[in-house]
């Protein structure tokens, strides 16, 4: 079945994603508007892009939301590496245990914000950025699990034995030949992770502490008190820079060597 020959299938998909992107376009010519009132234009300007660097709360919030990236990220592409490792040979339980490293994918991030909030309460851990740390690295991981994985199913086992033929131990073998060929699979993983725990809102937002304030928590509380061109300019930056790492992330996805 050939759904390109069903009537308006192509109408309604341009309809369906101008209605989803239509409005970043829009955020994003706003951002350059040398008005303060967001929705009123008076001319191109890029003021609002000079506040933002200049401004002490935002290079804080930055600033933070690149520490807790770059950790959760790192840590989550380790703990991901280590899992398809394990779950690559067939065992008893694989199926389940890949189960529970994907299930953070569907579950709702509400739920999972609002119960990791009550555990750490629960068991004593303080909010701020080391209990943001670790509730982003759980999420992360399969975000970094699926491309590691995805590239350890497509490498043959042949390099591996041969270096083992070659009386390299495991340690050396996993160093010098399994490792360098995974590395696309690692950097796009690590790519992924780092995207979704800048990008995320809801766990930093229950999880924060005094001083812990992230960007998009931030530009949560700027919207209260009502929208800016400095609120497009952030959001614009922002969306720059995940479109570029997921790109990066498919990239490195798609190599060879």
């Amino acid at each position: 079945m050939n759904i390109r020959r069903f009537p308006l299938t192509r109408e309604v998909s341009f309809f369906v994603l101008a209605y989803l992107y239509l409005p970043v376009f829009v955020l994003i010519g706003y951002s350059f508007n040398a008005n303060r009132t967001a929705t009123v234009w008076t001319h191109a300007s890029l003021d609002w892009y000079v506040r933002i660097l200049n401004n002490p709360s935002i290079r804080a919030a930055t600033w933070n939301s690149l520490v807790l990236a770059l950790s959760a990220a790192t840590a989550a592409t380790v703990i991901a590496l280590l899992a398809a490792l394990a779950t690559r040979s067939a065992f008893p339980g694989r199926d389940a245990s890949e189960t529970l490293l994907k299930l953070p994918l569907i579950l709702p991030e509400i739920v999972v914000a609002v119960a990791t909030l009550i555990l750490f309460v629960a068991v004593g851990i303080d909010l701020g950025l080391g209990a943001m740390i670790l509730a982003h690295t759980v999420f992360c991981i399969p975000f970094a699990y699926l491309p590691i994985r995805a590239r350890l199913d497509g490498m043959s086992g042949s390099y591996e034995e041969a270096a083992q033929d070659l009386y390299a131990n495991r340690f050396r073998t996993f160093r010098r030949v399994t490792l360098p060929l995974l590395w696309p699979g690692v950097l796009a993983g690590f790519t992924l992770a780092f995207v979704t725990s800048l990008d995320d809102f809801l766990t930093s937002f229950f999880l924060s502490g005094p001083g812990t304030t992230t960007l998009p928590v931030y530009i949560f509380s700027a919207i209260r008190a009502g929208i800016t061109p400095e609120i497009n300019a952030i959001s614009t930056v922002m969306l720059v820079i995940s479109i570029l790492l997921v790109s990066l992330s498919f990239a490195l996805t798609r190599l060879r060597r």
